[in-house]
């Protein structure tokens, strides 16, 4: 059941966007500001509304950390901002100074990215607060982005209908068109799903436009050949266009808002309808999940926002859970995987676990052999089920990353090289992959897209070396 609990009404102008960070709301309007709330009470912040833009807000975003707020508007910058005092922190100029629609923050707060009327894209370092990166769009206005929960890839959408998936170099993986009058809006779940078939692990996208519809989508990385996405089903209930679209934290959940003044929110899983919420007596412009509960705020042209709060069936094995899931999986206790294990139905496990002293480290390092030999699951089918909760857990796991020198990883794969060669194209790669990307006919180069001479393939042994050298120094004790 979802229930109104308050609503926002200090705007003086149509609502354009909303998001949430663990203690904040921050909502954006036509009327150039942006406004930021607790969520303990929806009480403005003293240093609300945050003013600088001369035109319309269009966007507005918080760092995965909530310590910065990101705005962007039709005067063709992005403003940062400090969401401890207000202070305006940088300016980022469009280099096209053309309206910046959306932006939003890489997942380890690396990048920030900004999207434009006329099709550009820019990728900024958050750190220099310097351009990084930039390219261009086929064809229309960039008017939607989501970043992959492990920052690997972003896509955008454009109004000509196009979904484009990026790296975080900007080399352009692949292009869809996905809705024939435009795209309004995506969004990618943080839960990634497996096929259960193949055991392949697929990060599932939302889309929603112009055509009055809503699409899911798998978005597969290979090993050696790229990314693939794949149509998944299109929900339907709305009966005018779909504005924006969202996953709630857990996945499970996609909520959806319309101009038909309609806000509905899906069970993901069987694209059930489970909510309709009518309150807006305008078009329904933005919705967004809060992270840590169970919240969510929609803003509309009858410049409100709405919050509403959700009835958890189960929080006890909620907050157990979600307790668990703020520690890194390698330090969870036997209790944390007990817990772990019961929030997906593998409760009739909890007693081997505990007998074999199964905690998050020991859980981690389970492999098809240890299931089998050690802990004696004897159905294939139980021990695939485990394997595939467990291969989707090491893909959410939230560690702290080792910053590995950007040389040393291969553009293909972008994992630390092995055996790198050099390519006729004088960039070096891993072997095996550039190996698998040549004998898949491709001709050109990954790094420049321009015909590669020759397939000869030469040991790069200098770089090897410096790779053996490196990892020497982090395997020393601090």
């Amino acid at each position: 059941m979802a229930t109104l609990i308050h609503t926002i009404a200090d705007h003086s102008d149509d609502i354009n966007y909303c998001a949430f960070s663990s203690s904040c709301l921050a909502t954006c309007s036509l009327d150039k500001t942006i406004r930021v709330y607790s969520l303990n009470n929806f009480t403005e912040l003293p240093y609300s509304p945050l003013k600088g833009h001369t035109y319309a807000v269009h966007c507005c975003c918080f760092s995965p950390s909530g310590h910065i707020l990101a705005s962007c508007s039709t005067d063709g910058t992005t403003m940062i901002w400090d969401t401890r005092d207000g202070r305006m922190l940088a300016l980022l100029e469009q280099p096209s100074s053309s309206p910046v629609r959306v932006c939003r923050f890489s997942p380890n707060s690396t990048y920030l990215v900004s999207g434009a009327a006329d099709g550009s894209v820019v990728l900024w370092n958050v750190q220099s607060l310097k351009l990084y990166r930039s390219g261009n769009v086929k064809d229309g206005s960039l008017v939607a982005c989501a970043f992959s929960p492990n920052g690997n890839f972003f896509v955008t959408g454009s109004s000509c209908g196009d979904l484009t998936i990026w790296d975080d170099k900007m080399r352009c993986l692949c292009n869809e068109k996905a809705h024939d009058l435009g795209v309004t809006c995506c969004d990618i779940s943080s839960q990634p799903v497996s096929d259960g078939e193949h055991g392949f692990i697929y990060f599932q996208m939302a889309s929603c436009g112009q055509d009055n519809q809503i699409k899911l989508w798998l978005i597969l990385f290979t090993d050696f050949l790229g990314v693939e996405l794949k149509y998944k089903c299109t929900l339907n209930g709305h009966s005018a266009p779909v504005l924006a679209c969202a996953f709630s934290p857990d996945g499970q959940m996609l909520v959806s808002g319309s101009v038909d003044k309609r806000v509905i929110v899906y069970e993901t899983s069987t694209g059930n309808t489970l909510h309709t919420l009518s309150q807006h007596t305008r078009y329904v412009t933005t919705c967004a999940f809060a992270p840590h509960s169970p919240l969510l705020a929609t803003g509309s042209m009858d410049k409100t926002v709405n919050i509403w709060q959700f009835d958890l069936k189960q929080p006890c094995a909620g907050n157990i859970i979600e307790n668990a899931s703020k520690v890194a999986v390698e330090d969870w206790s036997e209790d944390d995987v007990s817990a772990w294990l019961c929030a997906q139905d593998l409760a009739d496990f909890v007693g081997l676990f505990k007998m074999n002293n199964i905690d998050g480290k020991e859980l981690l390092n389970l492999s098809k052999e240890s299931l089998t030999n050690e802990l004696k699951i004897e159905s294939l089918g139980l021990r695939r089920k485990v394997l595939q909760k467990i291969e989707e857990l090491r893909m959410k796991t939230i560690s702290v990353p080792i910053t590995i020198p950007d040389e040393f990883l291969c553009p293909i794969t972008r994992e630390l090289m092995k055996d790198p060669v050099i390519a006729a194209d004088g960039y070096s790669y891993e072997k095996e992959a550039i190996e698998n990307w040549i004998n898949s006919k491709r001709r050109s180069s990954p790094m420049t897209n321009l015909p590669l001479t020759s397939p000869v393939l030469t040991p790069n042994r200098t770089l090897k070396m410096a790779i053996s050298c490196w990892l020497e120094t982090q395997q020393k004790p601090v």
